[in-house]
């Protein structure tokens, strides 16, 4: 399902400021070469991720599927001085792809890359998060959600990627094991009271949750 007008996404995107060097290269070679290349933020929701990371100033964030390393240097550009960017990504090959572009980044010490499945990575990281990314597996939402929130500091935010799914939630009857669960998940945050939350409509949907 088409979310977005196709004009209003070129018109926003011409008036969206943009990318460095590294980041646009990042974007040319997943588009060119990644099997998978949707999975990566475009050029406006990468913008917005370092908006709200410069915003929010984290001295730690945690980022739940790095895939090729675009979105963790979007929000690391926010990181105040001395602080760290963790990132997750369970395919190999992605996060050597990512560690190459880190390596290369005004930000290569700013950022920890853990190899790994999300749900074991995540306990055995003893910090407070300022600002967390899912955008991960889309049926353990609620698994990260529930594993990150206890660690989230009160005021911290959540970015939750995804949230739309292509429209498929959108559809009267919820098909598919993917829209499924991003439609239970949407539901478990509307319904949380230790959070608040806004979906706002760029790209395949992000809300951003506040931990009251």
């Amino acid at each position: 399902m088409e979310l977005i007008n196709p004009k209003a996404e070129e018109y926003i995107q011409k008036f969206t400021s943009k990318h460095d060097a590294l980041l646009n290269e990042i974007l040319a070679f997943t588009y060119a070469n990644h099997a998978h290349a949707t999975m990566i933020s475009g050029d406006v929701q990468g913008k917005l991720l370092q908006m709200i990371s410069h915003m929010i100033r984290p001295v730690k964030i945690l980022e739940i599927g790095t895939f090729t390393g675009f979105s963790a240097l979007c929000l690391a550009a926010g990181l105040q001085e001395g602080g760290m960017l963790h990132t997750i990504e369970i395919r190999e090959e992605d996060a050597q792809t990512s560690q190459d572009y880190f390596d290369r980044s005004a930000y290569k010490n700013q950022i920890k890359l853990h190899l790994g499945k999300a749900g074991e990575v995540i306990p055995t990281l003893n910090e407070e998060w300022d600002l967390v990314f899912l955008d991960a597996d889309k049926v353990s939402y609620i698994e990260y959600y529930e594993l990150t929130l206890p660690r989230l500091r009160k005021g911290g935010f959540i970015l939750a990627d995804n949230v739309l799914f292509h429209g498929q939630v959108l559809e009267e009857s919820v098909s598919g094991k993917n829209a499924k669960a991003i439609d239970a998940f949407n539901e478990h945050v509307a319904q949380d009271d230790r959070t608040e939350q806004v979906i706002i409509s760029v790209r395949d949907g992000i809300t951003i949750i506040r931990k009251l």
